[in-house]
């Protein structure tokens, strides 16, 4: 910011060189893009996020159906097997073997998870599937899906700003890459007299 403060500063100085008031105008137009369109772009990936969410949301509530299961015993343990993230999020708490019947009508037996403390056999508990009767994770709700869709908000804004700021950066740095190369140029003219009794006379 003390940059940018500096266009003004350098305006009719004269000993500003053309690459300080450049660094001055990056820095005052990054400012500005940076409570301009930082934000901006938050809204968008934010909005983004909450209608692709939303159409998730809704896909899962029309193909996911919640019914009702029977505990008929504890489930042996589980042998290992290729990593699937949505049956460990299905596998936390204690496994069962239990029947249910989908929605279709169909009748089905396989290995679930419940947070029941103690299941006995005939315990009932509730339990999410699939069109085709097979346990599947809770459907996207609304306040989760609002919650990730502000996450992506701050993410896209924060991003942006980065954007922002990294291309500052690198303007800054050509500039001062010129001045040096430009001081050097000059030394090499004047450096070899300096100090010499009546240089330049």
């Amino acid at each position: 910011m003390r940059s940018a403060t500096g266009v003004w500063r350098w305006r009719r100085n004269p000993l500003r060189r053309a690459t300080d008031l450049a660094e001055a105008w990056v820095a005052l137009i990054a400012a500005l893009l940076l409570v301009t369109a930082a934000p901006v772009a938050g809204w968008i990936a934010g909005s983004l996020a909450d209608e692709s969410l939303k159409q998730s949301a809704r896909t899962q509530l029309e193909n996911r159906h919640q019914v009702t299961a029977t505990v008929l015993r504890d489930a042996p343990p589980a042998r290992a097997s290729a990593y699937d993230p949505e049956s460990a999020a299905r596998d936390k708490g204690r496994a069962v073997v239990a029947r249910w019947t989908a929605a279709d009508g169909s009748k089905h037996t396989g290995r679930i998870s419940t947070v029941l403390p103690d299941p006995k056999p005939g315990d009932p508990l509730t339990l999410w599937t699939d069109d085709r009767g097979r346990p599947a994770g809770r459907p996207l709700d609304a306040e989760t899906a609002q919650v990730h869709a502000v996450l992506a908000g701050v993410v896209g804004a924060f991003a942006c700003a980065g954007v922002i700021e990294s291309a500052r950066r690198l303007i800054t740095w050509r500039l001062l890459r010129r001045r040096y190369a430009r001081l050097d140029r000059a030394w090499a003219v004047v450096g070899p007299d300096w100090g010499r009794a009546g240089a330049g006379s």
